[in-house]
């Protein structure tokens, strides 16, 4: 067959389209219609069910987040450039895309962990939803069957809603859940420009990866060049058109990203927070810097890791214990795939939306992939969600077709091949762990490697049971293993600012992150870089603050119960009576407290409802503010507490936070309020 598209039929000039009352007419009077409706709302209503369900366990999940959503649902000001307080110190290190969302949420619901949470989980099922459209889109003409098509889409959604990470990051609330949402409508505008020959749905997935760069910044740059590449081999217009639209479209996503960077840029420092994660309050450093190629360097000033700090790079990155439990299950799989549709499809037409799809979806995983692989600067496990749609749409359009090919034998071998690559790793991810017992991992690696043993012969079997029988097979011993890791996923509370999907693992707490279910520090390289710094005491009365603080000369630790890392890492959760001091005559004071750290000021502002200065940014090593503003602002009386604790060493960046702790603690008299080190600076 040189062709995904079954042969042409001469059909009689199509009708005019009916309107909305008549088209939702013919879809309840059509059985078929109305039964994939059906379906797809039960596959986005169970993807709501495990998004959804004990969502409110986890707390504030991310309070460094969650506090500048808060901030923004008091300010205006505040919600527009992502400020960590509703007094405007100092931003968030990323634009406020997400925060909007959560801002307004909150704005309207009141504050919650279900108002900032819940906009979340809905963005893991409009990400489904999407995926299912862009997928049956694809398979429509490839199959010439709605049903297959149906059942591909069908697939690539569940595989999305049982990739562990996504089950992770779609129950919590930092950038990722908005990021991969606009990334994955704007794959499917893309795809919708290609089959349609409209120019307009590809200037849509230009405003789409706009508001993407919006949410995490250069990241979202990372699935553009497959996107321009699927555009340019498969869109009908001639070359030169083509062109001209790429060069329109990255225009248009210039113009949804630039236009909040230009607002930032041209507002006088003197009128907006400080930009944190920067050195020099400067939006445009933090995107090229910090957030950017630093990313890819390790070179990032103000970061308290870097290096092999963040893990070894390197080509299996994606397999180790750290990664592979969150995202590897069909990663193999998907790229197996990938190939088998295009050798099958290598004679389709040159607009051919399968090979299109491949190029869209399989660019994704490898350019994202390899660079979440090789890059040396700061890295979590959770970035792998961005692979997840890449790999679900994938699985789900593969299988499809190639099973529709199956008397082919390059067809038969990419199956079988696909299908035991599935098993074998969900043999080996399964081993990481005690929690499902050693019966799972093996009755999932026989059932799959039946499985591929039956799609290997199937292309000689005629029986229709059999069939059956195998295709369900396979579909079961791949998702075997990730689902069970989601469900141990949904069923766990998360929070801090690093966490990690599954149960806990050989290799070391949660997903093979220890710790970072609490907002304690990983394992593996996280562990080797913040060695002497983990620990340190949060309910302390002015007692040094470990080897960090101790190295320093700043306050003691004190604060609640915090994360790793002094508590940067993990919010405090201060006493009833610290609360009460915080709110004793705080309409008094711009900030009822100052302390070092996001993260630290963010426990405060939370349990309080105030702003709570957040002194040095995210890592303590922004220069906000100053010595000397903080001098000014403390002479002003615009700050009432300063709370011990939270001080990093850190081989770059500002040392202002520190030498503010050193000079509170040498000026003002300490006290102690449930257990907590404060300072009190005006009143």
């Amino acid at each position: 067959m040189t062709s995904y598209y079954p042969a042409p039929v001469q059909a009689p000039p199509a009708p005019a389209a009916p309107g909305p009352a008549a088209a939702a007419a013919r879809v309840w009077r059509d059985p078929l219609a109305l039964r994939h409706r059906l379906e797809l709302a039960a596959v986005l209503a169970a993807t709501a069910a495990l998004y959804l369900w004990n969502l409110g366990a986890s707390g504030w999940a991310n309070a460094f987040y969650s506090a500048a959503a808060q901030a923004g649902s008091q300010d205006w000001a505040a919600w527009f450039f992502g400020s960590s307080d509703a007094a405007n110190s100092i931003t968030v290190d990323k634009p406020p895309a997400s925060l909007w969302i959560m801002g307004l949420s909150v704005r309207i619901f009141g504050l919650s962990s279900w108002s900032i949470l819940v906009p979340e989980a809905l963005m893991g099922v409009g990400t489904a939803w999407l995926l299912y459209l862009a997928v049956r889109r694809a398979a429509a003409p490839a199959t010439g069957d709605p049903r297959l098509a149906h059942r591909a889409g069908l697939l690539a959604a569940v595989v999305l809603a049982l990739t562990p990470v996504a089950t992770l990051m779609f129950r919590f609330n930092n950038p990722d859940a908005l990021l991969v949402l606009l990334m994955t409508a704007a794959g499917y505008a893309v795809l919708r420009s290609v089959q349609d020959d409209r120019l307009r749905w590809l200037l849509l997935a230009g405003v789409f990866l706009g508001f993407g760069f919006l949410a995490k910044q250069l990241q979202v740059l990372l699935v553009v060049p497959g996107f321009a590449l699927a555009y340019l081999v498969a869109a009908p217009a001639k070359l030169g058109r083509r062109v001209l639209h790429l060069l329109a479209t990255g225009a248009a996503m210039l113009a949804a990203a630039g236009w909040w960077l230009a607002v930032v840029e041209l507002t006088p420092a003197a009128d907006r927070p400080f930009i944190g994660g920067s050195q020099d309050n400067s939006i445009l450093e933090l995107t090229l810097g910090y957030n950017g190629l630093g990313r890819l360097t390790g070179d990032e000033t103000g970061s308290v890791g870097g290096g092999n700090g963040w893990g070894v790079p390197g080509l299996l990155r994606m397999f180790n214990s750290e990664f592979g439990g969150q995202i590897a299950w069909l990663l193999p799989s998907a790229l197996i795939l990938a190939a088998g549709l295009l050798w099958v499809g290598r004679r389709a037409p040159r607009t051919d939306a399968v090979r299109a799809s491949v190029l869209i979806w399989g660019s994704w995983v490898l350019v994202t992939g390899l660079v979440f692989s090789f890059m040396a600067g700061i890295i979590h496990p959770y970035y792998a969600v961005a692979l997840a749609p890449g790999i679900a749409a994938l699985a789900g359009l593969g299988p499809v077709l190639l099973w529709q090919h199956r008397r082919q034998a390059a067809a038969a071998v990419f199956l079988a091949a696909a299908v035991a690559a599935a098993a074998l790793m969900a043999w080996t991810l399964l081993g990481t762990t005690s929690a499902y017992g050693p019966w799972l991992r093996w009755v999932v690696l026989a059932a799959g490697l039946a499985a591929a043993a039956g799609m290997a012969v199937n292309r000689f079997v005629r029986l229709r049971s059999v069939q059956r029988t195998t295709t369900a097979l396979a579909i079961a011993a791949s998702l075997a293993g990730p689902m069970a890791f989601s469900l141990s996923t949904a069923a766990t509370a998360h929070s801090g600012a690093i966490v990690s999907a599954g149960p806990a693992t050989s290799f070391g707490g949660p997903g093979g992150f220890g710790g970072n279910r609490t907002g304690g520090l990983g394992a593996g390289g996280n562990a080797r870089q913040f060695s002497g710094q983990a620990g340190q005491g949060q309910t302390g009365a002015g007692q040094g603050a470990g080897q960090a603080g101790a190295r320093q000369g700043g306050p003691g630790a004190g604060g609640g119960r915090g994360g790793g890392m002094g508590g940067l890492l993990g919010a405090p959760t201060p006493s009833a009576g610290l609360v009460a001091a915080l709110k004793d005559g705080a309409s008094n004071y711009t900030w009822a407290a100052a302390v070092v750290g996001s993260n630290n000021a963010a426990g405060y502002q939370l349990a309080t409802e105030l702003p709570v200065m957040a002194v040095g940014g995210f890592n303590g090593t922004d220069p906000s503010p100053t010595l000397e503003q903080f001098q000014a602002l403390v002479a002003q009386g615009k700050i009432h507490y300063f709370i011990a604790g939270g001080t990093m060493m850190s081989g770059s960046g500002s040392d202002a936070s520190t030498r503010i702790a050193q000079w509170v603690a040498s000026t003002f008299q300490s006290e102690n309020i449930g257990g907590t080190t404060v300072y009190v600076l005006a009143g």
